[in-house]
């Protein structure tokens, strides 16, 4: 990965890796945060969903289905070993994309879940993805909010 390019987060949950992949995938939307900071909806209700396919979306459907944001479509669909997206900020541009992806890893009845992020290297310095932030701070603010998610990911997959 190139400094500055993306994020590697972790975790382990404690159950095997088709649970662990079911849950990142079909149950998103109970673990995926809500509110301003990790929803385009902000406080508004809104549903977050992940197709189950190469090709499917994950997209926000918000305002009472009037609204659709999609962040992202499956590249790579690997049940329970892996799983990548194409994602879109909503600030990008069209033909602006980073890459999301998602590997299981069975450790004999627990899951080691690793989440990448790259990309960002091909986005111009002044993007607004970045909200004005030199590389290192964006990145670790990004970093910081992979984390919120995989803390509450872990916490559904394994309470």
């Amino acid at each position: 990965m190139i400094a500055g390019d993306g994020v590697r987060v972790t975790v382990t949950v404690g159950v095997a890796p088709d649970v662990a992949f079911a849950v990142f995938t079909t149950e998103i939307d109970r673990w995926w945060r809500r509110g301003p900071k990790y929803r385009v909806a902000g406080r508004e209700p809104g549903v977050l969903v992940l197709e189950p396919r190469e090709g499917g979306r994950l997209f926000e459907s918000y305002a009472d289905g009037a609204a659709l944001h999609e962040a992202g479509r499956v590249v790579v669909w690997d049940p329970p070993h892996r799983l990548e997206l194409d994602w879109r900020g909503g600030n990008f541009a069209p033909g602006e994309v980073t890459r999301v992806a998602v590997a299981f890893t069975d450790l004999g009845g627990r899951t080691r879940v690793e989440l990448v992020h790259t990309g960002f290297a091909t986005l111009r310095p002044d993007h607004p993805v970045r909200h004005g932030e030199e590389v290192a701070a964006f990145i670790r603010r990004l970093g910081m909010w992979w984390g919120d998610l995989a803390t509450s990911f872990r916490e559904l997959a394994a309470p």
